[in-house]
């Protein structure tokens, strides 16, 4: 049995560079052959806001498209392989199943699902929204893979509900039934690495410095930070991707910071908090969205203070109180710290139910 990789093209600045060499790793650690499907080079340079370049990544599928195709050609696809895309939002998917079942070759895919027009905060959604054409792409794509997986229950519903028009208490049996026949999967992200990556990061003396880690996008309300930093100058507040710092760089710099700061109104996983965690960085996040399910009590706030840049302002100063109480008893907060560190390593950040489906 062969897992064929079919990645996501490698930013620099993103955990995507970091999946090039470590996904290969974790895979072949549990005894598989791994092929990866790589589209080449990729332009490093994303589109403004968003997480990869949207010329590009269609440069790079059609090359994997062309990669997987010629090994169909050639016999190289074999009954018992398994397609794994990193990135559910890929349409060869498509041509694949159009190959494995023409061909009659028994194959099972996965695709790990980030966001889609789906999301009314992703730039699919707010850009292109509902229009027939991307939803039922992405209804296509959802049927062509054996198991969706997701990182948080979260996004499990926000998809349910905004494309396939299910929520779990509306059509109970349904879901159910997507449930145990493995169609939709809850399973962590494969990025064990991460506590190994940044343990030489952890016992750096920390400095003042609250972070905001996030993409310079509408969604993530860069303002709202920007307004904190005018209003508190005992504090350093850094925008990161203002910075165009490597890895190396980031890691320093978060493992100087007592505080990661966000106001999000979307995120279906956050990476950059379980980052900043492993590090004894503090999160302080609001109320809503993957957090919710993901985050101790005692690192949210509620979700109201941050709705939009105008309930920020009538709730401010409730805001700069709770900033100010993180940053004077920072130390109070690392055994919470610790707990919240081992929730998110446990169910999140780790993929045993992915594994185990490579391995039936």
């Amino acid at each position: 049995m062969n897992i064929w990789l079919v990645d996501l093209e490698a930013v620099e600045t993103r955990y995507t560079k970091q999946w090039k060499i470590e996904l290969p790793k974790i895979l072949k650690k549990n005894n598989h052959t791994v092929k990866t499907i790589s589209g080449g080079e990729s332009p490093q340079a994303t589109t403004p806001g968003a997480f990869l370049n949207f010329g590009g990544t269609n440069v790079y599928k059609s090359k994997q498209l062309e990669i997987i195709g010629t090994a169909f050609c050639n016999g190289e696809v074999q009954d018992g392989d398994y397609f794994l895309y990193t990135d559910a939002w890929n349409p060869t998917v498509i041509q694949l199943k159009y190959m494995a079942e023409l061909l009659n070759v028994k194959i099972k895919i996965g695709g790990m699902w980030h966001a889609g027009s789906y999301d009314p905060q992703d730039f699919l959604g707010r850009l292109i929204g509902d229009k027939p054409w991307v939803r039922m792409a992405e209804r296509s794509m959802f049927e062509c893979f054996d198991h969706n997986y997701f990182a948080t229950d979260f996004h499990i519903d926000m998809f349910l509900h905004n494309l396939m028009d299910l929520g779990r208490l509306a059509d109970k049996e349904t879901v159910d039934q997507m449930f145990q026949l493995g169609k939709i999967v809850r399973s962590g992200w494969p990025m064990e690495y991460l506590e190994d990556t940044l343990l030489n990061y952890k016992n750096i003396s920390k400095e003042n410095i609250i972070l905001f880690p996030h993409r310079l996008a509408p969604e993530k309300q860069l303002d709202i930070f920007l307004d904190l930093k005018k209003s508190m100058p005992q504090y350093e507040f850094v925008v990161c991707q203002e910075k165009q710092l490597d890895k190396n760089q980031y890691h320093t710099l978060l493992g100087k910071s007592k505080m990661v700061f966000s106001a999000n109104l979307q995120e279906t996983l956050g990476i950059s908090w379980y980052e900043g965690a492993l590090v004894d960085c503090i999160p302080m996040i609001p109320d809503r969205l993957s957090y919710k399910e993901m985050a101790l009590e005692e690192f949210k706030y509620p979700s109201q203070w941050t709705e939009s840049l105008e309930s920020y302002y009538k709730h401010k100063n409730l805001i700069i109180e709770k900033i100010k109480n993180y940053m004077e008893n920072y130390q109070n907060y690392l055994p919470l710290l610790g707990t919240q560190k081992e929730i998110l390593s446990k169910e999140y950040f780790s993929a045993t139910d992915l594994y185990n489906n490579l391995s039936a």
